[in-house]
């Protein structure tokens, strides 16, 4: 039996109808989005805000919770070795195969979202990073929860962003708030929140977004008392200064705190530098090593497990022996490095609070014992100890001071603080020159911008100079090809370039030396240094590129993205630069 014809052409029918009132829809959005985008934006804000709270507090129920389930208090040994090995493995197969950028902490992602991906964070990275950070704080790895929630945050604000059709700039600048509104919640401290957003995540403390950062972590604050109460993360008791004298021992704590952070830093770095050295098919297994450590060390000192909230409180109000806290002190000190290096998903804001608190209260402990009557009760100082140790890793001290504020609600703590933080602070910038999310994210090949970087507004860019790289050299040539390859060429300089993208640079000079000394059947790759080749990128100032091109006597320079240095988006030359000035021409590529 033959079907109607019209019965085939309905479907059809209803389908372009369908589209076109998508179509029409999408259009009047358009049009709306156009004349009304800053109340759009605002509107926004309100909804990350609730969004990021709640997704913070489901962070918080589901590692608490499981944690207590699969290494209770007072259960057996064997949990506390087999479940952080167990969960670390399988968490390190996640990220291996499905969510390989929810790895590390969040907040260098975050960063790079910013300032090397247009703003762009997938909502798959956001759903890994949840999952994978909840299985590794479940399991008992010593590593935060704040730093990923940066990253969820700040990629809910992306993926919103991106779905209602935002201009570029609005999406990077929904970054910060999505950031802000995480940290509100996770420390339970909006005002922190606010700071840290544009003390470490935008750079600028007068960033224009400044009122949606607040609006975020305010709305995201909110939600958090909603669901979970009004307590604070830590019950602190009330602080008192006892005699002026102690400020000197403040002073102490800070200097020991900056340098246990100048260690802790610097050994996170090697150790990472390290594993990301072995090859690409370990990726998965490695993060067994900081299961392994976490849980020999739980073996025999339980209170290593998790990131130990808990214990910091306990801390805070006099109840841990001054040998339970060093002993605490080195083992985290180790087992988050570990865990943390090897790559497993976590943050470092949590650990650090934790090694300032036991540092804190040992030095409170040992002064109380040398100064009786002179001194206030350790926890005082293990209070201070925490802002101290968050100031000289993360390197964000307004945040560390107004955070300890906020916990406390008590100004008295507010000058041993600034005292402490201060000279962690000037001591870890001393010796460990780069800040620690700058040093992670350098090791991941993305290259965030120097503060001096981000503050050369109206000075010309390299992106104004460059130009297309339609001639590179191939690593695997000889000098011998090359140079039968470049005889017409009318550059001095060639990028030279792999499987992997640009891997350094080469000039004629170099390959004619080659050629004098009789290797001229060397290949290029034996000749470039892969480890550190001069570049530039895109939004770096054209006087940049003049110091670079003069400091390795290249008059060309490849431009590289920040998210990927081996990724080449063209190159800049010294004719072109001068050309830009109005001195000389360009050359003709």
């Amino acid at each position: 039996m033959v079907g109607d014809p019209q019965d085939t052409e309905a479907p059809q029918a209803r389908q372009a109808s369908e589209r076109s009132w998508w179509t029409a829809s999408s259009t009047q959005w358009n049009v709306f989005l156009q004349d009304r985008e800053e109340q759009v934006f605002l509107v926004l804000t309100l909804v990350i805000g609730a969004l990021v709270g709640l997704s913070v507090v489901a962070f918080i129920l589901v590692t608490e919770r499981f944690g207590a389930r699969l290494y209770p208090t007072g259960g057996a040994a064997w949990r506390r070795l087999l479940v952080p090995v167990a969960g670390s493995l399988g968490m390190g197969y996640l990220l291996y195969r499905f969510f390989p950028n929810a790895r590390g902490s969040g907040v260098p992602q975050t960063k790079a979202a910013l300032y090397a991906r247009g703003g762009r964070i997938t909502l798959r990275t956001v759903f890994g990073k949840f999952l994978c950070t909840s299985v590794t704080l479940a399991s008992g790895l010593p590593l935060g929860r704040e730093g990923p929630a940066v990253q969820v945050g700040a990629g809910i604000a992306s993926v919103l962003g991106r779905k209602l059709g935002l201009r570029p700039d609005k999406v990077k600048a929904l970054i910060p708030v999505g950031a802000a509104a995480a940290i509100a919640a996770a420390f339970n401290t909006p005002l922190a929140a606010v700071l840290f957003a544009l003390e470490e995540v935008v750079g600028d403390m007068h960033a224009p977004v400044l009122g949606s950062v607040v609006l975020a972590s305010a709305t995201s604050w909110a939600m958090l008392r909603l669901l979970l109460g009004n307590d604070p993360l830590f019950q602190v008791p009330q602080y008192q200064l006892v005699h002026p004298g102690e400020l000197a021992i403040y002073a102490i704590l800070g200097v020991a705190g900056g340098f246990v952070s100048v260690a802790f830093t610097r050994l996170l770095v090697w150790l990472r530098a390290r594993f990301l050295s072995f090859p690409n098919k370990t990726v998965w297994f490695q993060p067994v090593a900081g299961g392994l450590t976490v849980g020999v060390m739980g073996w025999f000192v339980p209170q290593m497990l998790g990131v130990g909230y808990q214990h910091v409180g306990e801390v805070l109000n006099g109840r841990f022996a001054l040998r339970l806290m060093i002993l605490l002190l080195v083992l985290k000190f180790v087992a988050v490095t570990v865990s943390y290096a090897s790559g497993n998903a976590g943050g470092i804001f949590g650990p650090s609070l934790f090694m300032g608190a036991m540092l804190g209260g040992a030095v409170g402990t040992v002064a109380q014992h040398i100064l009786p009557g002179y001194i206030s009760s350790p926890g005082a100082y293990a209070l201070v100890g925490m802002g101290t140790l968050f100031a000289g890793v993360i390197r964000a001290p307004m945040t560390s001071v107004v955070m300890i504020f906020e916990t406390t609600r008590d100004y008295a703590v507010i000058v041993p603080l600034m005292i402490s933080n201060l000279l962690s602070f000037f001591i870890s910038a001393r010796f460990q020159k780069q800040p620690i999310y700058e040093v992670l994210a350098h090791q991941d090949g993305i290259h965030l911008p120097t503060a001096e970087a981000r503050h050369q507004e109206g000075q010309r860019a390299v992106a104004q100079a460059m130009r297309e790289a339609r001639e590179v050299l191939i690593a695997e040539s000889t000098v011998q090809d090359s140079m039968e390859k470049v005889k017409t060429s009318g550059f001095h300089a060639w990028p030279v370039c792999d499987e992997r993208g640009i891997i350094g640079v080469i000039s004629l000079q170099s390959l004619e030396e080659a050629e004098a000394k009789g290797i001229a059947n060397k290949r290029l790759r034996e000749l470039v240094d892969t480890g550190g080749f001069p570049h530039v990128h895109e939004d770096h100032s054209l006087h940049l590129a003049l110091d670079r091109m003069g400091a390795n006597q290249l008059d060309l320079l490849p431009v590289v993205s920040r998210a990927n240095v081996h990724q080449l988006e063209g190159i800049v030359t010294l004719q072109d630069v001068l050309g830009l000035y109005g001195v000389g021409s360009k050359e003709s590529g």
